[in-house]
């Protein structure tokens, strides 16, 4: 994979000619934990989404607690693109967030180099399926937590930890998913883990 990375490039531009790498990347997390918003803010081309207005049709089959100003909800995954140096390029895939979509999620994971969950400790529970699959496909991951304005309990990071159950070699960071630095933070933490995996894959006799 090269060496690990301190920073991504700033700004949208295209696609360089020489780049010859792309590394597949998947969001996943519960329903309105801002998995969209995240591909959006650290995309550097204009995002593909498959985001529908929510309707009545969902109503008692989507769970809403704690996001009940959600309007709109992913149906199929969102996509974008962020470079990290001019040969190798990461390809973000958002999966749908309602549990009725799940199914497509061992789908996208295939080919993943590495995936992100993301967290609302208003709805932790929605983030036990996430950890749960990625672990069954043994695909590596770092944990971010998205922290939200209008959240009473701001849970430290090791209590979040400690109620997911996380090893200890699993990285969990907090984010704001609105920030683009903040969400290339989270992707700079989740390169340099797997370069640290690779990296003792090697040393291992």
């Amino acid at each position: 994979m090269g060496s690990a990375i301190s920073e991504l490039p700033s700004q949208r531009t295209p696609l360089a000619d020489a780049a010859e790498t792309g590394l597949k990347i998947v969001i996943v997390g519960g329903f309105g934990v801002g998995k969209t918003t995240l591909v959006r803010s650290v995309s550097e081309i204009r995002p593909l989404n498959t985001e529908e207005v929510m309707t009545q049709a969902g109503v008692g089959v989507d769970e809403t607690s704690g996001v009940a100003a959600k309007t709109t909800t992913t149906v199929a995954f969102d996509f974008g693109r962020i470079s990290l140096n001019d040969r190798m390029v990461l390809y973000l895939f958002g999966a749908p967030g309602q549990k009725r979509f799940w199914f497509l999620w061992d789908r996208l994971f295939s080919g993943t180099l590495g995936a992100v969950v993301l967290v609302d400790t208003r709805r932790m529970d929605d983030s036990w399926y996430a950890i749960d699959r990625l672990e069954h496909h043994k695909t590596p991951f770092v944990v971010a937590v998205n922290r939200f304005d209008n959240d009473p309990s701001r849970h430290s990071l090791d209590e979040i930890r400690q109620a997911l159950a996380l090893p200890e070699h699993v990285p969990l960071i907090d984010c704001d998913a609105r920030v683009r630095s903040s969400g290339k933070d989270v992707l700079i933490t989740l390169v340099n883990h797997l370069y640290e995996q690779a990296k003792a894959r090697e040393m291992t006799p």
